[in-house]
């Protein structure tokens, strides 16, 4: 069973891109013992205390960040326009409750509106919703009272407003920032497990900013580390509410994904193969799956440098970039066994092969 506490507490922590420090903060406390520092863009770096700093560098990557808005102007009835950081599908978000950060540091509730179907038109009701038609509506009447009331202003960050759960009798935990909170945690719970073993590599665990915004943390974090090897942990969109039984490549309570491809990186053959192997022999829960969409931080890592092989380890969340998440505490459980289990099989010969030095 992963720690639930730390799970709850980084998903439900405030933090839309470009605006972790919340995050940021909870990690480094409950990291406290890897040695956190954070560099100015955020990103927060641990090392395990019998790191050298002669050995081959292993990265365990997760960002911090989750999809959320910021404020653009506010309308003279006090409606509050917005613009997504990261990506949102416009039907997925009326109608739901949102928590802005207002100038001082404060939590104001607000509501994405919604026109009701009484004052809707036929030709209303058919057209696909736009993400310009969208507000926020903080509770007030009028602009004067949105800013000096309520402490409102232009470029706020606006995040949902969901406070993780767990469900004991199915094992599912619902929350938001699924994506990539749970690899958050996840990422302390492998240093915490390898923390007294005998490693041939150095580990360095790299929390990253604005991946949903371009993978922008994980640009400087790949660069500051210059690691042989990466090991993203991410909560990857689930497929199986949709997808046949046959066909679904992120199913709830298969096991950790290991990809093969997305949008943003074809994973290294041998690196994949190498996961895949590990699992086997331990007897991890695993699935593979290719996508041909999205996209993840090993994008941007494995083009770092001088190319670093690079695998993501998912955890299957479902509805990822709405408000509400489900994932299966096994799949996290999985993730960082396989994490670990990696990381203590890679000997010499292994990272000769992996990572050959030219």
């Amino acid at each position: 069973m992963p720690d639930l506490k730390l799970a709850f507490e980084i998903s439900d922590a405030f933090g839309p891109s470009g605006f972790e420090h919340d995050v940021a903060a909870l990690i480094e406390k409950e990291a406290a013992s890897f040695s956190p520092k954070r560099d100015g863009m955020q990103n927060v770096y641990t090392s395990l205390p019998q790191n050298t700093g002669n050995r081959p560098i292993v990265m365990l990557d997760a960002h911090m960040d989750e999809v959320g808005f910021m404020v653009q102007s506010i309308l003279p009835n006090g409606l509050l326009k917005i613009v997504p950081l990261g990506g949102w599908v416009e039907h997925n978000i009326p109608a739901h409750t949102f928590l802005i950060k207002n100038v001082r540091g404060e939590m104001v509730r607000a509501v994405s509106t919604s026109k009701p179907p009484h004052f809707m038109s036929a030709a209303e009701k058919n057209a696909p919703l736009q993400m310009d038609s969208i507000y926020l509506d903080a509770g007030v009447c009028s602009k004067e009272d949105a800013v000096n009331v309520l402490g409102l202003d232009l470029g706020l960050p606006v995040s949902p407003e969901v406070a993780c759960t767990y469900q004991e009798k199915t094992g599912l935990l619902m929350g938001k920032a699924f994506d990539c909170r749970l690899g958050c945690s996840g990422v302390i719970e492998v240093l915490r497990g390898l923390s007294d073993d005998s490693l041939h590599v150095d580990v360095v665990g790299a929390f990253s900013t604005q991946e949903e915004v371009g993978l922008r943390g994980a640009k400087i974090t790949s660069q500051r580390v210059k690691p042989a090897l990466a090991i993203c942990l991410e909560g990857t969109p689930a497929d199986d509410t949709f997808m046949s039984k046959d066909e679904a490549q992120g199913a709830l309570k298969k096991g950790v994904q290991i990809r093969f491809r997305d949008g943003s990186m074809v994973a290294h053959p041998g690196f994949v193969a190498f996961a895949k192997k590990v699992a086997e022999e331990c007897g991890i829960t695993h699935q593979c799956a290719v996508r041909t969409g999205g996209g993840t931080n090993g994008g941007a890592i494995h083009l770092s440098n001088y190319g670093i092989p690079t695998v993501v380890l998912g955890i299957p969340v479902r509805y990822a970039h709405t408000h509400y998440g489900y994932a299966a505490a096994a799949d996290v459980d999985a993730a960082i066994e396989l994490a670990k289990a990696m990381i203590r099989k890679l000997t010499p010969e292994v990272l000769e092969e992996l990572c050959p030095e030219v």
